[in-house]
């Protein structure tokens, strides 16, 4: 176990400090992660309409079919891989609980968070210090999984996820790498 380690280390070194490939997946799978996913790919826009209500998923953008296929086959991807997850966490909005019950990895829990802030950046220092201490504290033999906004992940990472992209967290490191959003037909993603 301490070999394959240094040998991880090595590769994430040898890449700039992210992993890639199978090295990435390897690393996965031996749990402990925080998997960052903005949620999969919705409507066209940005944002949310004037007058949105959380209750009422009918006044949000959500997902699209291209968007709930997406959520299925990370599902689908991360199941095959044997990635664990055990705990899933969502932002309040629809698209975000949708992705994170597509992918089918049980129960979703609502964290505060997680939620976008997209309208309202004054709760953005809040949310990253807590989305960073969430991730800096977890210490579960799976991984949990975060599904959230662009903004709360570029927040956290430093990056500009895609719709349906996981940006992998470790609690020493940073970010550890990400995997990009899985295409119709592509079962061989990552």
């Amino acid at each position: 176990m301490l070999r394959r380690s240094l040998l991880l280390t090595a590769a994430m070194i040898a890449s700039g400090g992210v992993a890639r490939g199978d090295a990435l997946i390897d690393r996965l799978c031996q749990g402990g992660l925080c998997l960052l996913l903005r949620h999969a790919h919705t409507e066209p826009g940005t944002g949310d309409p004037p007058g949105f209500r959380l209750d009422d998923c009918a006044t949000q953008r959500n997902l699209d079919a291209v968007g709930r296929s997406q959520a299925r086959a990370i599902g689908e991807r991360l199941k095959q891989l044997r990635v664990p997850v055990g705990r899933v966490w969502s932002s309040a909005w629809c698209r975000c609980r949708e992705t994170a019950e597509l992918i089918g990895y049980g129960p979703v829990q609502h964290y505060p968070p997680l939620d976008s802030f997209f309208e309202d950046r004054s709760r953005a220092d809040q949310q990253r210090t807590d989305m960073l201490a969430f991730i800096r504290d977890w210490r579960g033999p799976s991984n949990a999984l975060l599904v959230t906004h662009q903004v709360n992940i570029t927040a956290v990472a430093q990056v500009l996820p895609r719709s349906g992209e996981i940006v992998v967290m470790t609690p020493a490191a940073g970010m550890l790498g990400r995997l990009p959003p899985p295409q119709p037909g592509d079962v061989d993603a990552w």
